[in-house]
């Protein structure tokens, strides 16, 4: 399964936003200029005003007009999980193209209406997608932003320590 480069980049703005004061409560950081979160990840303008604008539709980010204005998180980032971004900016996960889930969060299969029987796939995509949403639902912003961090120096010999993944 991939993701498209909405999700990565998507998902890299919200990094850096959340390295800006995404731990602080709403509006307690400034709002930082999307040229700027551009230039320090090295993504094209143009393409993350798109991605911005699906990222407040989702009431993830607000924007602030002005000469300082910019964007910023609408929550803590510990508060943002993963499941969202994504969701957000891709629609909702699906690892086929026949699977889909109803409003009532039920699984369709579009080969359940090929006959009588259901459809002898649909167990094993099931559960694929259900990983993938545990993952992403149990992942915050906030775990992103700090296993990016640099490690602090480390003594010579002594053990590599850091998040399990």
């Amino acid at each position: 399964m991939l993701f498209s480069t909405k999700a990565e980049y998507g998902v890299r703005l919200m990094v850096e936003l959340g390295r800006r004061g995404g731990g602080l409560a709403p509006g307690a950081c400034a709002p930082v200029a999307l040229g700027t979160l551009a230039e320090a990840e090295h993504l094209p303008l143009s393409y993350l005003e798109h991605l911005v604008a699906k990222l407040r539709h989702a009431d993830l980010v607000s924007s602030v007009r002005g000469a300082h204005g910019g964007y910023r998180l609408t929550r803590e980032a510990s508060e943002i999980t993963m499941l969202e971004v994504v969701e957000a900016l891709e629609g909702p996960i699906a690892p086929m193209e026949c699977f889909h889930v109803d409003p009532e969060g039920r699984v369709l299969c579009s080969h359940e209406i090929d006959g009588d029987r259901a459809c002898a796939t649909k167990l094993l995509w099931t559960r694929v997608q259900g990983g993938v949403n545990r993952a992403l639902a149990g992942t915050s912003l906030a775990e992103l932003v700090e296993f990016g961090v640099p490690a602090p120096a480390r003594a010579p010999g002594e053990p590599l320590a850091g998040p399990a993944l």
